[in-house]
């Protein structure tokens, strides 16, 4: 029995997250396996009834469970918050943290009925599968912060930039591992050239990478890397990168499939590991049946393979949704002309009858 923890969250996380459920009930009787559903508030709800987007008994939940399920934060009532109870800050950040959850996996997979969908060429998008590590609990958003008022009156904000050679050494094994069951190419993304903990990066990546000599190792700075993951998005294989690097390269590498409601993550390196779409609580199309599940059923299937090492049932996942694909149906955010346009339920359901 393995127990999940389920966080719908804010928007249309309420709307997504049970097409995942749905969809991992549907796996436990096909693939002879049992999950266990619980429950939690996070964000909005959490805040109105516990006056705190965290409360203390989501996070146990969550650190009892084998697995976390979050929809998205994220609602124009709590934008209306100070800075330390808005929920990205003080309910998802402090999740990763209390969680030991290091490292964030983005897969971005170009499927073939999709290469229309991108607005890059589809010669320049065809064929792209880049997996991205972001280290998740250092760096800027997690160092000390302050905001002064100087002499003149003049305000001042620090945010400080910090990480060790630990925190930098863990993630980088993960990419080299998972660099070498896959096209044996690593990617590791820096500014060596003006920040001083980018050349302790750098310098950490060199030790580490006499250790998998069957990788091909290349370091790119981050303002390249921007650029060449449109020019050349085939190039890459495994990225790894910081923090805010990798919040930034990998909202940006989702557009290469089309659209953010097809990328899907998995923040790992503790006990227990968090599953979410890269996406957000979308409010402006919240509870309209519009929004886009299969990120959020990808990131179901990427619970399977990590957390439950389940490796037919996530593959029965993801060959369903390239077959719902490959069959010409779509939701407003993915829709091309000749296809049939479905809500989020039905795309749910749909996925469901193929697997």
């Amino acid at each position: 029995m393995f127990k999940i923890a389920v966080l719908a969250g804010d928007g249309i996380g309420r709307e997504i997250v049970p097409e995942a459920v749905a969809t991992l009930k549907l796996i436990a009787e096909k693939y002879d396996c049992a999950f266990e559903f619980t429950e939690a508030l996070i964000s909005e709800d959490a805040y109105e009834k516990y006056g705190h987007p965290l409360p203390p008994q989501t996070l146990e939940i969550c650190k009892q469970a084998d697995a976390v399920l979050l929809g998205a934060v994220g609602s124009p009532k709590m934008d209306l918050l100070p800075p330390e109870l808005r929920p990205e800050r003080a309910a998802l950040l402090p999740l990763r943290k209390e969680l030991g959850l290091f490292a964030n996996l983005r897969p971005v997979i170009v499927y073939d009925e999709l290469v229309a969908a991108s607005t890059l060429k589809p010669e320049v998008v065809r064929g792209v599968d880049i997996l991205t590590f972001r280290e998740l609990t250092g760096g800027l958003y997690f160092g000390p912060k302050k905001r002064t008022t100087l002499a003149d009156g003049t305000e001042e904000a620090v945010d400080t930039l910090v990480y060790n050679t630990k925190e930098i050494e863990r993630i980088v094994r993960l990419a080299f591992e998972a660099a070498r069951s896959r096209r044996k190419k690593l990617t590791s993304v820096d500014k060596a050239n003006v920040l001083e903990s980018s050349r302790l990066w750098r310098e950490t990546v060199l030790k580490i990478a006499p250790e998998h000599p069957d990788v091909e190792l290349n370091h790119m700075y981050v303002d390249n890397c921007a650029m060449q993951l449109v020019r050349w998005p085939g190039q890459f294989d495994v990225i790894v990168t910081e923090n805010m690097f990798g919040d930034i390269l990998t909202d940006q590498a989702s557009m290469l499939s089309g659209s953010l409601g097809m990328l899907a993550s998995a923040s790992i390196g503790g006990k227990v590991a968090l599953y979410e779409p890269a996406h957000g609580s979308a409010p402006d199309i919240a509870g309209q049946d519009l929004a886009n599940p299969l990120a959020t059923i990808l990131s179901a299937a990427l619970m399977l393979r990590y957390s439950f090492k389940l490796e037919e049932a996530a593959a029965a996942v993801e060959k369903a949704v390239r077959q719902v694909l490959a069959d010409g149906y779509r939701t407003a955010d993915i829709m091309a002309e000749g296809c049939k346009k479905v809500g989020t339920k039905e795309m749910g359901e749909l996925v469901r009858n193929r697997i």
